[in-house]
Parts: structure tokens; sequence; C-alpha cells
């Protein structure tokens, strides 16, 4: 992909975002918060792919992922107005409907639309599909990684707000309250990613997020997450903190900053 390409595909998506602004106020705050989420994931995918050591034409398609993987969370906020796939549609997929129902990717080679779509499809994935091969499964596995290290510091914003200022869809309507499910403090425990079908409260799917250190597959990811410190100023926001969590939260420092240093063992 040339740089002509990508710098259109950034025009096609600032005109397509704008057609979801005339909305009500609560709902501009939901938009407006992934089109924010979407940039940023393009700069830090511009990290990921300086950090990794990826050609110029690779960066431009990384790039291209990070502003289309998103794309069907405005449709799906439009007719559902909520962020939960459960409750609506897989935006993923969705998105894959947007980007051909408006011709985003028409004249590039098949090879790279095929690169582009699946690394869309399959970006929120709780594992990456088998099927999925080299060069596709980089592409795929950078894009997994950028979203989370930007979704922590969207919801370490929304969290740091007074609740009824926050995004109403961002925190999927759990209630905010101090109890913990014993299958996600079983899945940290054990360290292991946390369902989010298994969460019924705020506490809940701050530990989902929390778990998400486990689960990210460069040693770039693992050096931003570290300098950043999205893991311990997660767990400040806990209301009421169990031993076993505690615990947890050590053991899961421990496995980042040792990934951090072991760039083959991290993108196995």
């Amino acid at each position: 992909m040339e740089q002509p390409r990508l710098d259109a595909i950034r025009h096609w998506f600032d005109g397509y975002v704008q057609t979801f602004y005339d909305i009500d106020p609560d709902g501009l705050k939901n938009i407006r918060l992934k089109v924010e989420h979407t940039h940023k994931v393009c700069a830090v995918m511009e990290l990921l792919a300086a950090g990794e050591g990826l050609s110029d034409a690779e960066t431009r398609i990384a790039q291209a992922i990070a502003l289309l993987h998103d794309v069907g969370r405005f449709p799906q906020y439009r007719r559902w107005r909520t962020f939960r796939d459960s409750d609506s549609d897989n935006h993923a997929r969705l998105a894959v409907e947007v980007i051909r129902e408006h011709g985003v990717l028409d004249g590039l080679p098949a090879d790279t639309c095929l690169l582009i779509e699946e690394a869309v499809r399959f970006h929120n994935l709780l594992q990456p599909p088998e099927k999925a091969q080299s060069p596709t499964r980089l592409f795929i596995q950078l894009i997994r990684d950028a979203d989370k290290l930007d979704i922590w510091r969207v919801f370490l914003d929304e969290y740091a707000m007074p609740e009824a200022e926050r995004a109403s869809a961002a925190c999927l309507g759990l209630p905010d309250q101090p109890e913990f499910s014993p299958s996600c403090l079983a899945a940290l425990a054990k360290q292991q990613v946390v369902h989010l079908e298994a969460c019924r409260t705020l506490n809940d799917f701050k530990l989902l997020q929390i778990s998400w250190a486990l689960d990210l597959s460069y040693a770039s990811s693992y050096r931003l997450l570290l300098e950043r410190g999205y893991i311990p100023r997660l767990a400040v926001t806990l209301r009421g903190t169990p031993g076993e969590v505690e615990l947890a939260l050590l053991e899961i420092m421990a496995e980042a900053e040792w990934r951090a240093r072991h760039p083959a063992q991290s993108a196995a």
C-alpha cells in the first residue's frame, strides 16, 4: 500500500464518522469516544510497528487496519445504543460489512485486502484463529495489542470521572459495586484471561482488563504497558481488593516485565 492510498482511507474515515454526529449529547459522547480511540490506536500502532521492525509498506497496512478496526462500532451504537456485542452484533463483523459497503479497499491487491479484512474481523477474538497464517497473523496480533494498549487508557480516563460524566456505553452497564465474581477471581489467580461473559460488576470488568496483560504478543507492547503503568493504575480503581487479587497482580507484573525483555517468547 502506498502513502496516498492510506491518506485516502484516513480521509474516508473522517468523513464517515461525521455522519454519526447528528445524535443526542449522550450519544455524541459515546461516538466521539470511539473516534478518539481509533486515532490513539493508530498512534500506538506506529510505535509497535517501529518497535517490531516493520517495513514502510507493512507499517502502512498496519495503520490502515488500526483506522478500520472499529468502524463497526458506529452503526452498532446507532442501531442498538450499546457497545456490548452480546446485546447487539459482533462489531468486528460489522466493520468488515462497512468496509465492503463503502468500497474502502477497492483497487488494492487481493492479498492486501485479505490481510486487512482478516485482521479487522479477528481482532476481538479471545484467540486468533488457527487458520490465519503469516503474514496475516502478524497484523492480527499487532491490532489486538494496539487495541488493548489504548483501551486501557480509555477506561482509566473514564474511571477518573464522576460516574454521571462517563460515556454511558463505555462500562457496558455493569454496576459499580465492591463485589467480585468467584469465576473472575479464579481466572486471575490461574493467570488466565477473564472472560467478559463472566463479568457481573465493574470490578469484574476491571479484572478482565488487568488480565489482558497476559494476552499481548510483542515485547514492544509489554514495554509500552510498563512505561504507561496501566496495570497498577487499574488496580487502584478496584473497590476493595482481596488478598488473592493483590497476589495475582504481583505475578502479572512479574510476567509482563519478563516478556518485555524476551522478544522471541512474547511473540510466540
